[in-house]
Order: structure tokens, then sequence, then C-alpha cells
């Protein structure tokens, strides 16, 4: 057996897949699990669980894998994580777990994120679900929003016994994974709504179309309600854009309504009643995974789809595997290019795109460094659609009708890291509500660490 390399996956041929929106990744099978987890050394002092936000025992899981225990594997994954086969589909794992794999030293680390998919997966197909709760507690604890923190919160109290109720504003559960995560990443039927079900069934219930702040305050739901402790894992859906001329014309998207569009509404799908524009040359601005989601969309839409980025290839924040997934489908990368003007008709409607390139100057705030303009280099790329895809911010729509809410300049809430704590009594956020749009893996670790905070709190530790 080669040690040093690890198993490859399969996947869907990249122009097949360029014009449908099936898993691009097929994952493992059992041998080739098997095969991959015995590269695992087992180490004594693992730092791949220190690189996990939820601590998964990856060894423990991973050893059961070799042994073909896959049961086992599941229920050591599923005390840590509610929701496994998400992660190990979306998760960046080359920086986390993965990153920190000592058999990567010399070789390949273990594909911990592939392994961990095969056993939700298996564990899917075959029936087996996570262990509930010993006994029930009477206290109710309320959950706002659906996403990864919400629902990894939820999970956990409810496997504490607590009473819990998760209310989502939207017409079905799931947040960023349902409406923000495109089909050929993660399929919502065969994984989304199963680890959904999974969640339900430790006895969590589910609330949609309930707007926390316009059809109840979270005030309201601790005065009136009998709610002992809330959790806001609201997310952060509300769309930053540049302010540049033109970015009202017709033909300009946000990623996210773009997204949401297709992902939730099945806009993609031509028997749905969600209209969404199949632009002929699509421009993306910005270099996130977000981005790549929209433009890998696009380009299954059937357009020509161009990343516009104003850093280079070495700074694109994307995951690599996500970058690379891109280009092979045939994603055009304008980098070091910058947008300056959007042009449109006289009835408003986008014809192209008045860029400047860059080039990279001194290191900023963050460590990368700082485009430069360059000078006497407009162009104009000439388009129909353009979707920005700068970022999110939280909804303030919470935080203002919520008496005692503390939140930054951001609108982002301010919590306690370690344990999710708000400045109000009995209150306590994590997620995108806090950081601002982060990874996915990043809101389950929140949420679980303000389960935990929820837990002594209630329990009067």
């Amino acid at each position: 057996m080669d040690v040093l390399n690890k198993v490859p996956v399969r996947e869907q041929d990249a122009k097949e897949r360029a014009a449908n929106f099936k898993e691009v990744c097929l994952g493992y099978n059992m041998e080739e699990a098997m095969t991959e987890a015995s590269r695992c050394i087992n180490c004594k002092n693992a730092q791949c669980v220190k690189g996990c936000p939820v601590a998964i025992n990856i060894p423990g899981f991973v050893e059961k894998v070799k042994e073909g225990d896959i049961e086992a594997a599941y229920h050591i994954i599923s005390e840590s994580s509610a929701l496994p086969a998400v992660c190990g589909r979306v998760c960046p794992q080359e920086t986390q777990c993965e990153g920190k794999c000592i058999r990567g030293i010399k070789g390949d680390p273990v594909s911990i994120g592939k392994l961990e998919r095969f056993v939700a997966d298996w564990a899917s197909e075959n029936g087996i679900k996570p262990q509930g709760a010993a006994g029930k507690k009477d206290k109710k604890v309320a959950v706002i929003g659906s996403g990864p923190a919400g629902l990894t919160c939820a999970g956990d109290l409810a496997k504490l016994g607590y009473d819990v109720t998760i209310f989502e504003a939207l017409h079905e559960a799931g947040g960023v994974l349902v409406y923000g995560i495109p089909e050929f990443r993660l399929p919502k039927e065969a994984v989304v709504a199963k680890e959904i079900e999974n969640v339900k069934a430790l006895g969590v219930k589910i609330e949609t179309n309930v707007v926390v702040g316009k059809a109840v305050t979270i005030d309201e739901l601790m005065e009136e309600e009998g709610f002992s402790a809330v959790f806001i894992g609201s997310g952060a859906g509300l769309p930053k854009f540049m302010g540049i001329p033109g970015e009202n014309s017709n033909g300009v998207f946000s990623a996210n309504e773009y997204l949401t569009r297709s992902n939730l509404m099945k806009a993609f799908d031509e028997n749905s009643n969600t209209p969404i524009m199949h632009g002929k040359k699509v421009a993306v601005v910005g270099g996130g995974n977000v981005a790549m989601d929209a433009a890998r969309t696009a380009l299954r839409l059937g357009a020509e789809v161009h990343i516009v980025y104003r850093r280079s290839e070495e700074e694109l924040p994307a995951r690599v595997e996500e970058v690379h997934h891109a280009k092979e489908e045939g994603i055009i990368f304008d980098l070091l290019t910058n947008p300056v003007e959007i042009l449109a008709d006289e009835k408003g409607w986008v014809t192209g795109m008045k860029c400047i390139k860059m080039e990279l100057g001194e290191p900023d705030d963050s460590g990368r460094r700082r485009p430069v303009e360059v000078k006497n280099s407009e162009f104009v790329m000439e388009l129909d659609t353009v979707i920005m895809s700068l970022g999110t911010s939280p909804n303030p729509l919470i935080s203002s009708t919520t008496q005692g809410l503390e939140t930054n300049r951001w609108k982002c809430i301010v919590a306690d890291e370690n344990n999710g704590k708000t400045t109000k009594e009995g209150v306590y956020a994590g997620g995108d509500a806090v950081t601002g749009a982060a990874t996915v893996i990043l809101a389950m670790g929140a949420g679980k660490a303000a389960a935990k905070g929820i837990d002594e709190y209630l329990s009067g530790k």
C-alpha cells in the first residue's frame, strides 16, 4: 500500500458536470475508505483534533473505519458533530484537521473529510441515527435560525435533555446549507434534509416562516412564551456592494440573491416557477467560496463566466479545491482586475463593466499585499450580467428589536467566543451573526460552545 499518497476520490468528468447540477465529488466506497483510513498512524497527541472547530475524535473514528466498523465510527463522530455529511463535503479540511495531520509532513495528509463523508453517507443509507438524551429537563430553549450554528446548538442541547424549538425565517430549514451552497456541492434532499431529520429525531422542533423581530421578539419568547434561554444563530444574509456607478442596473445581482433563487427556489430546474437570469456572459466580482459557487452555477445555466478579483491567485480566499474545480469546468479568471463602473443601455440593462488593472503593493492589516491601481490601464468587459460576491453582514432586525443586546460597528452581535454569552441575560449567540460571514464548521463550533454555555447557565454551574 502507498502510505505517502492519499486514495484518489472519484469525481464527475469536468465537461459532463459543467452541464448538470449533480454532485461533483462521488466519494469513497468501503474498500477505498478502509484503505485510506489505514494510512492514519493514530498519533498519541493528535494534532488533527486540535484543528477541528468541533473537536471530533478523529483518530477514534478513523480507526473504526480501518476496522470496517462504520456504525461505531458514525457514533464517535456524532458525539461531536450534528452535520457530518455536510462537513465532509464543505469544510476547509486542508486548513483545519488535514492541515495539521502528521502524515502530511511526508506525503499527503489523511483524507479526513472524505472519510467523514463516507461514514455519514453509510449511516444514512443504513438508517443509523445519532443517540438521544437519556432523560428530559423541564426547561425550554429557543434557537433562532436553522443554519449550521442553530442546528448544532439545538442538537447538543437536545442531547442534554432540553426542550428545544428552532425558529426559522424561511419556508425551509437549513439556512445557508439550503440557500447558499449549490446542489452540485451539497445535495439538498440526499444530504441536508437527512441531516436535519437526524436533529429532529433528537427531539428538536422546527417552526418555519417565523421572522424573529417581526412575528415575535426575543423578549416575548422569554417573557411570554416561557423560554429560559435563547440562542441567536441567524447568520449574515445582508449582501455588500461596491458602491460604484451603475450598480443599480438591471442584470446586477448579489451572489446571495442569485444563489438563493437557484438553490432554495430551484430556479435551475426548468419546471421551477422562480425566474433566474440566464446570462450569456457573466462576471462574478469576488474570490471567495461564494463567488466560486455563483460562477459555477452561472456556467451550468449556459453562460461564459469570468471571476473578477483584484488580487492574485495566491490571495484568493476560496478553497483550493473549489478554484481547481472552477478552472476544470472552464471558468475564466481575470485576476488583478478591479471594476470601477457598470455600463448599461438606455433601458438600464447591463452591457459591460469598466475595469482597471491592479498590481500588488505593500501588505495591509490582513497581511495580504494591498492591490494598487495601474495607471492608464482601464478597459471594458462586455457583459450582460454582473454578480457581486463581496461578503455579507448580519441583518440588524434581531438586534434592533431586542433590549440590552449589544452590537459592534459592523452590526454583529457582541458575544463571548468561549460560551456565546451576550450582553443580555439568558441570550447567547454564535456563527455569522457574531463573526460576519465565515465557514460552516466555524459556525458549528460556535453553536457547540453556546450549547455548553447555555447548559451551564440553566443548570446553575
